[in-house]
């Protein structure tokens, strides 16, 4: 059965880790308070803000109290859907005052063309919020590759390291799980993944990578499709 869709991480696959914790996470931790404070009465930012209070089962908490939890959150890396949606509305805002461009690894630009003319379809599943992603795509050294993609996937699907998520993609994208080829760093991505049963490919960019038996590639350049 052959691949019908490419489902690739972001951080550490298609994006260099470095660029998501060295200006993403602290330009999203230096606006929050601003950006909470300007935008509350924001239907979705209030939504987020009442969800961080259940959360951290803080009902009553004050705005910078909201800030502080969401400030820590940043810190320990958290993968929860109120913090990853904020975090994409403050980058939008960076994205459009043009203070960083989305880092796009060139090995991934370079065989975007090649995949499609394949007739493989390119969807990308990440932590970060589906706007997140469509804002690390479209601003990018090599312009908007957004129309590239058939979808993106996010926290709302499932956690990343949980079968069910996998198995919530098939059933979105109607496809079965060997038609669909999952990309990551990550081996407990890949477990999930593999349990679902989807293909898998890890992505070993670092030589010190910790890897598993899955299929290993450090370059878009050696993937088979």
């Amino acid at each position: 059965m052959s691949i019908r869709a490419i489902i690739v991480d972001t951080a550490g696959t298609t994006t260099d880790l470095n660029f998501i914790q060295d200006v993403l996470f602290p330009y999203s931790k230096k606006a929050m308070a601003d950006f909470l404070t300007q935008n509350q009465d924001n239907a979705l930012v209030d939504y987020c803000i009442s969800d961080v209070k259940d959360i951290a089962l803080e009902p009553d908490a004050s705005l910078e109290r909201v800030t502080e939890i969401l400030n820590q959150w940043i810190e320990e890396d958290r993968k929860v859907t109120p913090l990853k949606t904020l975090q994409g509305l403050i980058w939008k805002q960076g994205y459009n005052r043009s203070e960083f461009k989305g880092h796009i690894y060139p090995d991934f630009i370079d065989n975007i063309e090649r995949i499609l003319a394949a007739n493989i379809r390119i969807y990308s599943f990440s932590s970060g919020s589906v706007d997140a992603q469509k804002l690390l795509f479209s601003h990018t050294d090599a312009g908007d590759l957004t129309a590239h993609f058939s979808g993106h996937f996010d926290t709302r699907t499932g956690n990343k390291l949980d079968k069910q998520a996998y198995s919530n993609i098939c059933n979105t994208i109607s496809l079965k799980p060997k038609q669909m080829l999952f990309i990551s760093d990550m081996v407990e991505e890949l477990k999930a993944a593999d349990a679902a049963g989807m293909l898998t490919c890890q992505m070993v960019r670092e030589p010190n990578s910790r890897t598993a038996k899955f299929k290993i590639i450090t370059s878009f350049d050696e993937l088979e499709c």
